[in-house]
């Protein structure tokens, strides 16, 4: 029996979503109804296409009756994560060869890492190089000669640019391919140690680096629970990839037998022309709430209450932050993953990970069970495991219990008994908190404010030793019309600190924190942002600031009604470093609670 806080969540976004849903499904529909592409093209464009394609494979693209793969590759080798498609696109044309159909790169996107940009000017790009890889996703598939998609792509905006971008192509099956996270080094907990020691100038340079390269040390995601894996979550509670899936090492027999899986299944999902299995029909008001469910249970990644809202407007659907905060209310948090536990990825897949969630969840009625998914109808089947065996890939249902209780455990002994997020509103507007990685004592604060409109003047500050007590840091001006909306995981470790000396301590900023951020009380993503005439903006030092994650209180102690909402010069984040190519982002970009993008909804 399905939990009626789930079923009311759901229906609310069906009822404010009629409209928008209509047209966008009449958008796909009318697609659809034109045939293949390349059936319609004129010949000279059809052997632009083709050109560089051998004599078999131009033969087969030339047929309506085979199938042609769009590949969409966010490969570099730069980025740890993204390293190992280097050889995928090759494995996919050979197995749809084995299956008489052909398999094209239709274009590459970009990946930044936000690892390497945190606390540098690229930093100011990361956010919108969301919406900037949902174009290029589009431009790849507007070549119109491909009856299915197969999306390559992991890291924190990537996957869900993807997801934007191939949405505009809805009426076509379109399946994720991971490529999953690197083997276990250094402990995460033991890294951010290390991080805080050189914060407080106990180590230097060489040791700080040689603990990071320990962290960070192969091909794959970074091991942490961060947005990079938060999206491989939610790839699998929407049903957008093979189950349990995500979390297989790269370069393994398993890892290459999933690839080779998905690139059959995805041939079948084309040929079946059923249209319930399209991108645009499996993206529905029940798969938002399933990834909603997900983040909440897993204690996932703050971005997705931007990156999930955006997707959500992609396909014509509108959830907002009020749906996650009544969702937490009912959804128990089933796993303690760094930062919000010890264990890393691997740890979490090794005590049953997704699988073992997905079953749980739906057996308290808690997730929608009757979606489409690119592995058949029905989420149960995402309750299951993959094995490689002589006789090839085949799935068995996960474990009834926990391998491990202190990493994974079930609905009737959870972590805790809501989500791992929290919604935080009042006098300063609406905001964001992740409570999953804070001590329960440390998800309440009445303190005095300290203002700072960047992340330098907090540094500064801290290094002069002026922020020794209790207080609320207040960093205002890092919305995404301000700069594009940073992370400012640079300053966790000082906060940290502060919080290690005894100091009741807090966050509150219009900018955003990494995914792999924890243990201090933070308020971000606040909206209305600084420079939209945000209440933020209009605080002071010494003001009483309250951010309560249990009540759901975000206030101020004062009198706002006669102050001027304070300006600052954003001057040196509009150029270098490509800024100034991204002007038309800052001045366009919608509020961060609508998804903080430049698009309209869809």
């Amino acid at each position: 029996m399905m939990n009626v806080i789930v079923e009311r969540v759901t229906e609310a976004i069906a009822r404010r979503s009629q409209e928008s849903r209509r047209l966008y499904l009449e958008k796909i529909d009318r697609a659809a109804d034109q045939g293949k592409g390349r059936a319609n093209m004129g010949c000279s464009n059809l052997a632009h296409g083709i050109a560089a394609c051998s004599p078999d494979a131009k033969s087969l693209i030339q047929s309506e009756a085979a199938i042609n793969l769009g590949i969409v590759t966010a490969y570099n080798d730069m980025l740890s994560a993204h390293q190992p498609y280097a050889g995928y696109p090759d494995q996919i044309r050979a197995i749809a060869h084995q299956n008489k159909a052909t398999a094209q790169v239709a274009g590459g996107v970009p990946a930044m890492c936000d690892g390497v940009t945190q606390g540098e000017d690229g930093m100011d790009l990361s956010l919108f190089s969301r919406d900037t890889i949902a174009m290029s996703t589009a431009i790849a598939l507007s070549h119109n000669l491909f009856d299915a998609v197969i999306c390559l792509g992991i890291c924190d905006k990537i996957v869900p640019g993807l997801m934007i971008g191939a949405l505009s192509f809805g009426h076509l099956p379109t399946l994720f391919i991971p490529a999953g996270p690197m083997p276990s080094g250094l402990p995460n907990s033991e890294k951010a140690k290390v991080r805080e020691a050189f914060a407080a100038g106990e180590v230097g340079r060489p040791q700080l680096i040689a603990a990071e390269s320990a962290a960070y040390h192969a091909p794959g995601t970074c091991t942490f629970y961060g947005t990079a894996n938060s999206n491989q979550m939610l790839m699998e509670f929407m049903g957008l990839q093979l189950p349990g899936g995500s979390f297989v090492n790269p370069d393994t027999e398993l890892r290459s037998a999933l690839t080779a899986e998905a690139t059959r299944r995805v041939i079948e999902l084309a040929k079946s022309q059923d249209s319930a299995v399209s991108l645009g029909a499996i993206v529905s008001e029940k798969t938002l709430v399933n990834a909603m469910v997900g983040l909440l249970a897993t204690g996932g990644s703050t971005n997705h209450t931007l990156h999930l809202v955006a997707i959500a407007r992609a396909a014509g659907l509108v959830i907002n932050w009020s749906d996650f905060a009544e969702l937490s209310a009912v959804v128990p948090l089933l796993a303690r993953v760094y930062p919000n536990g010890t264990a890393d990825v691997n740890h979490f897949h090794q005590a049953g990970g997704l699988g073992f969630i997905i079953r749980e969840l739906l057996d308290a009625g808690i997730l929608h069970d009757e979606v489409h998914t690119v592995a058949g109808p029905g989420l149960r089947r995402f309750s299951q495991s993959p094995v490689e065996v002589n006789s090839g890939l085949r799935w068995k249902p996960v474990a009834s219990q926990s391998e491990d209780r202190n990493v994974v455990r079930g609905c009737d002994e959870p972590f805790q008994q809501t989500g791992g997020l929290s919604l935080v509103e009042g006098n300063l507007g609406r905001a964001i908190v992740k409570v999953s990685a804070v001590a329960e004592e440390n998800r309440r604060i009445r303190s005095p404010a300290r203002v700072f409109q960047s992340q330098e003047a907090f540094l500064a500050a801290f290094e002069a030793g002026t922020l020794n007590q209790d207080v609320v840091v207040v960093v205002s001006h890092q919305g995404p019309k301000s700069n594009g909306m940073p992370e400012l995981h640079k300053l966790t470790p000082y906060l940290g600190i502060l919080q290690n000396k005894g100091f009741k301590v807090a966050l509150l900023t219009d900018g955003r924190m990494s995914g792999a951020s924890g243990k201090v009380l933070s308020a971000i993503h606040v909206t209305p942002e600084a420079c939209a005439d945000g209440p933020i903006s209009q605080i002071e030092d010494d003001d009483i600031v309250i951010i309560d994650a249990e009540r759901g209180l975000l206030e101020v102690e004062a009198v706002l009604a006669n102050r001027e909402f304070k300006t600052t010069d954003n001057t040196m984040h509009e150029s270098g470093m490509g800024r100034e190519l991204f002007a038309v982002f800052r001045r366009e970009v919608g509020p961060a609670e609508n998804g903080a993008t430049i698009f309209e909804l869809s």
